[in-house]
């Protein structure tokens, strides 16, 4: 839609004022309702939105070491830019106008603006003569309860939606029925059609696939998908949460991304006369990512939590490796179709920004195809966490933040100031850790030590 159409549609809708949203580093949505004129004027000349965005944490504790931004800058405002491609109309607020906008035009913020830092990669991608097509795909839990009531209860003793291990299971999506059609009604109308929807294994666990897209609106829908969930599922007295491993006992919720690169014409991953139906193309997008996977792993695993779920088993992976149709490595090649034949990598949880995770995919991939690198890992069969020669993810945030932190190909691939900037945060997050006492140690050192 035009700015013009959207300028007519805005003035002469029932509603003063829209709702515009950014993603910060963690990928939650921070935004305001605007007024519409203030609205349509920002349409052309942008509008002030404060950088403390990218200044704190999930939690809004201030980063102490950030360059960017922070108490030494004062937090001024940054000149933000509205998509206008981004509308959607809330259906579970009165159709209520929605546009997503970020720092593509302002220097200094779009370094380190993971909607931006998308954005170029796209367009790196493009220059180079390829198309990226995504669609990333949610696990989560769902609780009877409410933000006041899990407070109220410490976070223990919550109350799952549905009972039992029961993946795939019609007779639970038929307990919590209206919030299902809910969910996959309202997300389609919002712009996020979902290819499908189901319950997983684990008490009161959906999975939901989101139809592919171009890469950006693909990370615009994911983003959108998390956020929206949550809305929904307020208003049907639930909570949900995309937290990688909530529960040591229960298997984690992933985020796995699926991707392929295309011509005008074609699926250029996929070769018809190859014996595993994969194009050179799609090799040296496979080495790429194998070969920069722990240089860029807190993009795709950014939380404390993200490593409890990818400690091996359980669905997740815990080894830099390959396979085809193979669910136990980081990497799955579906070379199924021309249309279909795509890499899904697995590594993500359902805590992952979908704009950062996203780029890492296809920037790493680009990095192969660029290099010109060789697919010269052999391809896992069978269980990849008993094989004995692949080596092995970082399994915290503090060492697999050190790598990033150290390397250069991270810095060639996303630029020194993102990396900087972004490392700190997830260090942040790791010294915010540290300084807890948990369960754990309770539960081991209070009565013995």
């Amino acid at each position: 839609m035009k700015k013009k159409e959207i300028v007519e549609l805005i003035t002469t809708g029932e509603h003063d004022k829209v709702k515009v949203a950014i993603a910060d580093l963690d990928g939650i949505l921070r935004g305001k309702y605007m007024q519409r004129d203030k609205f349509i004027s920002a349409l052309d000349a942008g509008f002030g939105f404060c950088d403390v965005v990218f200044g704190w944490d999930s939690s809004d504790k201030e980063y102490a070491l950030g360059k960017v931004t922070g108490g030494h800058t004062g937090f001024p405002d940054g000149m933000a830019t509205i998509d206008a491609e981004s509308m959607r109309e809330i259906p579970w607020e009165q159709d209520l106008p929605f546009f997503l906008a970020d720092f593509s035009a302002d220097k200094k913020r779009s370094a380190v603006c993971p909607r931006s830092l998308l954005k170029r990669i796209i367009s790196e991608a493009v220059k180079s003569g390829y198309q990226p097509y995504f669609a990333q795909e949610f696990e989560w839990f769902n609780f009877e309860e409410t933000p006041h009531s899990i407070r109220e209860k410490g976070y223990r003793d919550l109350k799952s939606l549905t009972p039992g291990m029961f993946g795939y299971s019609l007779l639970r999506t038929s307990m919590e029925n209206e919030f299902m059609h809910d969910l996959f009604e309202s997300m389609n109308f919002f712009g996020i059609p979902l290819e499908g929807l189901h319950t997983e294994t684990g008490p009161g666990v959906y999975e939901a696939a989101i139809e592919y897209s171009g890469a950006l609106e693909a990370a615009d829908r994911a983003v959108l998908f998390k956020a929206g969930t949550k809305e929904i599922a307020y208003q049907h007295g639930i909570l949900a949460t995309f937290m990688a491993k909530w529960n040591i006992a229960l298997p984690g919720c992933s985020g796995h991304v699926h991707q392929s690169l295309w011509d005008d014409k074609e699926n250029l991953f996929f070769d018809g006369k190859d014996k595993q139906k994969m194009s050179p193309i799609m090799r040296s997008y496979i080495a790429g990512q194998l070969h920069c996977l722990p240089h860029i792993l807190p993009m795709l695993a950014p939380t404390v939590n993200s490593y409890k779920r990818l400690s091996g088993g359980a669905w997740a992976p815990s080894t830099v490796s390959w396979g085809i149709d193979n669910r136990t490595v980081a990497l799955r090649c579906l070379p199924v179709s021309a249309k279909a034949c795509r890499l899904e990598t697995r590594v993500p949880a359902s805590d992952t920004n979908p704009y950062l995770a996203i780029a890492a995919c296809l920037a790493s991939g680009l990095y192969g195809i660029k290099k010109k690198l060789k697919l010269d890992q052999p391809e896992t069969k069978g269980s990849a966490y008993a094989a004995k020669n692949l080596r092995h993810l970082p399994n915290n945030l503090q060492k697999a933040t050190g790598l990033m932190r150290d390397s250069d190909v991270a810095k060639e691939l996303f630029g020194e100031t993102f990396v900087d900037h972004f490392c700190m945060t997830r260090e942040h997050e790791w010294s915010q850790f540290s300084t807890q006492v948990t369960d754990w140690e309770l539960q081991r050192y209070l009565e013995i030590i």
